[in-house]
C-alpha cells in the first residue's frame, strides 16, 4: 500500500471521528434545548421545535401549522387541558397552541402539559401583561365579582401573536369534536378581519335574559339609550355574535387597527357606561358588536354550538350533540362545576391535575356526601 494511500485512509477516519463527535454534541444540546425554559419576553417560555417524540407531521414545515390561541386561567385550567386535549385528538393537521395565562399560573400549566397525552403537543406559553387593561376596565360591584382579566386576551391576538397571519381563538370552556383544520379554512371576506357564529342561526335557540332584552341581539349587549350609540346607526335588532370562538385574519386585523378600536369602547364604556345592564359578565362581547357591526364574516354553526353551560339541564338530542364540532359551555354552569349538562362528553377529554391542585368540584361533593 502507498504511503499516498495510507494518508487518504487516515484523512477519512479523522473525518468520520470528527463526525461522530459533533453528532453527539448537537444531540447533547437538542436535550438542553428541549428542557430549557425562558421567562424573558411576552412569550417563549417553552420552545416549540424541540418537543420530545413529536410526531413528524408537526415539524413539517411543507405543512401549514394552525395556531390556536386560549387562555389558561388558575381557576378554569381543567378546561383549558380538556380542549386542547380535544382539538389534538381530533386532527391530523400540525397544530401550535398558544396558552395565554399569568405568570402565577404558569408553573402549573407547564407541569400540566408535560404529563400523560399531552407532552408531545407544540406550543408557546404567553404571559398576558395586565398593564394593556389600565384605564379601560374597572370592577362593578353589581357584579359581585371581580373582572377576570384573561377574558381580553382575544382583543390583543396581534400582540401575543405577532409572527401568524391567521389564528383561531377559542374559550377554555369548549370541546371540539371536529377537524380544526376546517374551522380553520372558514373563508373570511375580503376587508373582514375575523368570522364569527351569530346568534340568530339554527343551532342556537333563542334566549330571553331577565324580559329585558335577547341574548341574540344588539339591544341586549348596548344600552340603545345612550347618544353614543344611538348616534352610531346599529339597529337594535341586528343579529349578535359569540365571541367565544372565531377565525381572525390578523393582517386585516392589524391593519384596521382594530385593537385601538376595541381599546376606545371600553374606555368610552368606563366614562359613560354603555353596555347594557341586561346581561351582566358579557363585557367582551359589546366591543365587539360595535367595532365588527356587519363587517365579520361567518363560521359553520356546527363549529359553536353553544348555551350547553345556560342551564344544568339537557337543551340538545343526544344525536345532536354527537354531530356537533364544537361544544360550547357558555353560561354559569361549567363542566368542570357542581352540576352541568352533558359532562359525560367533556370528561372524555378531561385529564386530571398531576398536581392535584385542581379537581372537579362535583367530585369532591361526591366524595363529600360518601363520608
Amino acid at each position: 500500500m502507498s504511503f499516498r494511500k495510507v494518508n487518504i485512509i487516515i484523512l477519512i477516519l479523522a473525518v468520520a471521528l470528527f463526525l461522530l463527535v459533533l453528532h453527539h454534541n448537537f444531540l447533547g444540546l437538542s436535550s438542553v434545548l428541549r428542557n430549557e425554559v425562558s421567562d424573558s419576553g411576552i412569550v417563549g417560555l417553552q420552545p416549540i421545535d424541540f418537543i420530545p417524540n413529536a410526531p413528524q407531521l408537526a415539524v413539517d414545515k411543507r405543512h401549514e401549522e394552525i395556531p390556536v390561541v386560549i387562555a389558561a386561567s388558575e381557576d378554569r385550567l381543567g378546561g383549558t387541558i380538556a380542549a386542547i386535549n380535544s382539538i389534538q385528538h381530533n386532527t391530523h393537521s400540525s397544530v401550535i397552541f398558544y396558552i395565554v395565562t399569568l405568570n402565577h399560573t404558569v408553573d402549573h400549566l407547564r407541569s400540566w402539559l408535560n404529563s400523560g397525552s399531552l407532552k408531545n403537543i407544540r406550543y408557546k406559553i404567553v404571559n398576558f401583561d395586565t398593564k394593556l387593561l389600565e384605564g379601560k376596565i374597572k370592577q362593578d360591584p353589581v357584579q359581585g365579582q371581580s373582572i377576570k382579566p384573561l377574558i381580553f386576551a382575544r382583543f390583543y391576538l396581534p400582540i401575543l401573536v405577532p409572527s401568524e397571519k391567521k389564528a383561531i381563538y377559542m374559550d377554555d370552556d369548549v370541546i371540539v369534536q371536529g377537524d380544526i383544520l376546517a374551522l380553520y379554512n372558514t373563508p373570511l371576506k375580503s376587508g373582514h378581519a375575523a368570522a364569527f357564529s351569530e346568534d340568530c342561526d339554527s343551532t342556537s335557540t333563542k334566549v330571553v335574559v331577565r324580559g329585558a332584552g335577547n341574548q341574540y341581539n344588539y339591544i341586549g349587549y348596548l344600552d340603545y339609550k345612550k347618544e353614543r350609540i344611538r348616534k352610531l346607526s346599529m339597529k337594535a335588532n341586528t343579529c349578535s355574535f359569540n365571541p367565544g370562538v372565531f377565525v381572525a385574519n390578523l393582517t386585516e386585523w392589524k391593519r384596521q387597527n382594530i385593537t385601538n378600536q376595541l381599546e376606545k369602547w371600553m374606555k368610552l364604556n368606563e366614562e359613560e357606561g354603555l353596555y347594557s345592564r341586561t346581561l351582566a359578565g358579557s363585557i367582551t362581547t359589546p366591543p365587539l358588536l360595535i367595532v365588527f357591526y356587519q363587517q365579520h364574516s361567518t363560521i359553520d354553526p356546527m363549529w359553536n354550538v353553544r348555551h350547553l353551560g345556560s342551564s344544568a339541564g339537557k337543551r340538545y338530542s343526544p344525536q345532536f350533540v354527537k354531530a356537533a364540532k364544537l361544544l360550547h359551555w357558555n353560561g354559569h354552569f361549567k363542566p368542570w362545576g357542581r352540576t352541568a349538562s352533558y359532562i359525560e362528553v367533556w370528561e372524555k377529554w378531561y385529564i386530571p391535575d398531576p398536581t392535584g391542585k385542581f379537581s372537579l368540584i362535583r367530585r369532591h361533593v361526591e366524595i363529600s356526601n360518601v363520608n
